[in-house]
């Protein structure tokens, strides 16, 4: 693990790194943020959405003076492998930028774009190897793809994260045109392989419950109705008895500036669980 730049910022450090993938087999880079003390912290993993690098939450959320008072660290992966030799797509939904936090099983995605196995796997140990952070007390949240990532990664791996949210995921990728393509691309054309990786599937088919699942989402997101379909996430948590805070925050569209409005309430919500 290499560390690339670090900043002062509300007393602690961030620092932006490489690091070897084994699962990617490529160069991975996240930026992470560390409060001002010893150690160890609670960790938020935070997931960004189509076309975003490491770089996106780190600069425009506005996270860090709330984590620095929480006393929480927080990770931000990038959301893709990338570089010479990985495959890629020229539309910005797919390939490079669009790892929608799946292992790929299809060519010619499996040989790279292993992002579950990444972000569950090399990102948390070189983390916790090299930075004081206490993986006992890992939450995950995420945006648009990542916060599709972050449900699905936590009802895959509730032992792994002990508190979860989102800011407008897309709910159930298995019934919009993103997450069909994608899914098509990365895990075949057989949608029982999508399912597993579907959060409203996973939840009513009686995944691993959380005390509560947090989620906000603009009433005037451009992709409220035709990706996004928090509706479809809020009857399978009623029927599944999941419980489930989902805030429509009116007037407010799929930008950094309304995740920047409500991080400060996200950070806090999993500092209180962790």
């Amino acid at each position: 693990m290499v560390i690339l730049k670090s900043h002062k910022v509300h007393g602690g450090t961030l620092s932006y790194c490489r690091h070897a993938s084994e699962a990617t087999g490529t160069p991975m880079t996240f930026s992470i943020f560390i409060p001002a003390g010893e150690g160890p912290f609670p960790l938020l993993v935070w997931l960004s959405g189509l076309t975003c690098t490491e770089d996106n939450f780190t600069t425009k959320a506005g996270a860090y003076g709330a984590a620095a008072a929480a006393g929480l660290a927080i990770v931000a992966p990038d959301t893709s492998p990338r570089g010479q030799g990985v495959a890629d797509d020229l539309a910005y939904d797919l390939g490079q930028g669009a790892g929608f936090y799946v292992d790929a099983t299809q060519e010619p995605w499996a040989k790279h774009f292993q992002m579950e196995s990444y972000i569950t796997g090399d990102l948390l140990a070189v983390v916790g190897q090299d930075f004081p952070v206490d993986l006992a007390r890992v939450g995950i949240s995420g945006h648009s793809m990542g916060g599709h990532g972050a449900l699905t990664l936590a009802l895959r791996h509730s032992n792994l994260f002990r508190s979860v949210s989102a800011f407008a995921p897309i709910c159930s990728p298995s019934r919009c045109d993103w997450g069909r393509k994608a899914f098509t691309a990365y895990l075949g054309a057989h949608e029982t392989a999508w399912m597993p990786h579907d959060a409203c599937v996973l939840i009513e088919a009686g995944a691993a419950k959380f005390d509560d699942i947090l989620v906000d989402q603009g009433t005037g997101d451009d992709f409220l109705e035709s990706q996004l379909k928090p509706e479809l996430l809020a009857a399978a948590c009623k029927a599944a008895g999941q419980t489930l805070t989902l805030r429509m925050q009116p007037g407010y569209d799929h930008s950094y500036f309304f995740m920047t409005s409500f991080i400060a309430d996200h950070v806090a919500w999993h500092a209180a669980r962790l």
